[in-house]
């Protein structure tokens, strides 16, 4: 009878909140953004080089912009959202 009462009661709780989930989607957004704009620069023909591969955008850019994601992602992890 006691153990009936305790799921009845008892509501399903997240392990974050609403503003863990919300910073955490960010992240994952400026992570997908760097690998996207990682992407490309590649030739049709493999005998023909292209220097757009080492692009200021691939080289320097998408880098950070996935270091500042995965910053965010842990900043979401930590944070306290009842504060």
């Amino acid at each position: 009878m006691g153990e009936k009462k305790r799921k009845e009661n008892s509501k399903p709780v997240f392990v974050f909140g609403k503003k863990n989930y919300k910073f955490m989607f960010i992240g994952l957004a400026i992570i997908a953004l760097g690998f996207i704009l990682m992407a490309g620069g590649g030739s049709d023909d493999p005998n023909v080089f292209n220097p757009e591969i080492f692009n200021w955008r691939r080289i320097r850019l998408s880098p950070t912009l996935i270091l500042i994601g995965f910053g965010i992602q842990i900043y979401a992890i930590l944070l306290n959202p009842e504060k």
